[in-house]
């Protein structure tokens, strides 16, 4: 008979264990600011042709990119400096691009990174500087002027005989780079009707959202529309307005749905399948026929004192694989993503075999999954 205390263990042990297995399992929540973006609230794609300077004989060969010996003549142009009909020799400029995102609600004089890259043949941007560049919108207006030291990732050494180079050292950053000039206007206060735009659409996901916004506002106020888009009507009398709607519903849990795809990069040879891959039975077999074929020519040697000459011998080795020792193995009606992964893996094939079975099984009406290739 077991003690009072061993007791009251033993039965906090059962309590403890019918707990865990009647809990619900846990899924994979997300919150709505993660998987949606509000229309207007966006970055803008910044553009702008400038020179970088100070380099140390790495630059632009002016004969080769006329554009920058061009460059250099109007720039010095604007600073009161004649080289017309001059003939340059510099080899310390190089003509770039400058790239910049505008963040959304970017304030004027507000600094933001820009990223250059050469245009011409220049052999690296180490040591450079960039000259005031402006940068332009799509709509050709400009929003911010770009300059400072290029700080760039990589490097190159050269000699007579051998070189070497290491990452890209013809593109770099310049952090903080730029100042904005020109706000880009959006009057997120004044909206009636948000709409949320999804990364990935998805009828489920999108009515997910609704339903759950409308569950924390306790209000019809969310509808879909199609699966990229949730339409969110802003109350008048909610605290705080607009920014204080979108400040709740984005930290509203959502278990976005997904839909079972596999996504193929015929390049690298990268796999990547959803967990709701499903296959129907089917019998998979793999095998491949190798003929190797070696040449070790050897060297035969005459006899001493004899009238012999040093000659070569062929000698050639022929290997033939034909695969007897693979299998075939059976897939059963609706396997899980593991099941199929483990019997392919039984195959003993690589990553480049299985995109040609799972291209055949899907041929064959068997995977129940979209591929996508990509590459």
């Amino acid at each position: 008979m077991l003690k009072p205390r061993a007791f009251l263990t033993r039965l906090s042990a059962l309590a403890a264990f019918a707990l865990l297995a009647f809990a619900p399992q846990a899924e994979g929540y997300s919150r709505v600011k993660d998987l949606v973006d509000v229309e207007g609230v966006r970055d803008n794609m910044l553009v702008g042709y400038g020179l970088v300077v100070g380099l140390n004989g790495s630059g632009d060969s002016l004969k080769n990119a006329p554009f920058t010996q061009q460059s250099i003549q109007t720039m010095l142009e604007r600073l009161g400096v004649n080289t017309r009909g001059e003939t340059m020799q510099t080899k310390n400029t190089a003509a770039v691009m400058v790239t910049a995102n505008l963040p959304a609600f970017a304030a004027q004089g507000t600094r933001i990174d820009i990223s250059v890259s050469a245009m011409g043949d220049a052999k690296s941007l180490q040591g450079g500087t960039l000259l005031v560049t402006p940068l332009f919108g799509a709509d050709g207006q400009t929003y911010a002027l770009g300059q400072g030291p290029v700080t760039i990732g990589g490097f190159t050494a050269s000699g007579e005989a051998a070189s070497v180079t290491r990452g890209v050292p013809t593109a770099g950053r310049i952090a903080n780079g730029a100042i904005v000039e020109r706000e880009v206007p959006f009057a997120l206060a004044s909206q009636s009707n948000l709409r949320l735009s999804l990364h990935n659409p998805d009828l489920t996901t999108a009515s997910r959202i609704a339903s759950a916004v409308n569950s924390f506002l306790g209000a019809s106020l969310a509808d879909v529309s199609d699966p990229a888009t949730v339409h969110i009507s802003v109350p008048q009398t909610y605290p705080h307005g607009v920014v204080g709607l979108l400040t709740d519903v984005e930290q509203v849990k959502v278990n976005p749905d997904q839909g079972a795809k596999v996504i193929i990069d015929e390049q690298s040879g990268v796999i990547v399948m959803g967990s709701d891959v499903r296959i129907s039975t089917i019998a998979i077999a793999q095998g491949n026929l190798t003929i190797r074929v070696t040449e070790t020519p050897e060297v035969s040697q005459p006899a001493p004192f004899s009238k012999g000459k040093t000659t070569e011998v062929p000698r050639t080795s022929i290997q033939v694989d034909d695969s007897k020792g693979n299998k075939m193995a059976v897939l059963k009606d609706g396997v899980s993503l593991q099941s199929l992964v483990d019997g392919l893996n039984a195959l003993g094939v690589g990553p480049r075999d299985i995109i040609s079975i799972l291209q055949a099984i899907k041929a064959a009406g068997a995977l129940q999954a979209e591929i996508q290739v990509i590459g």
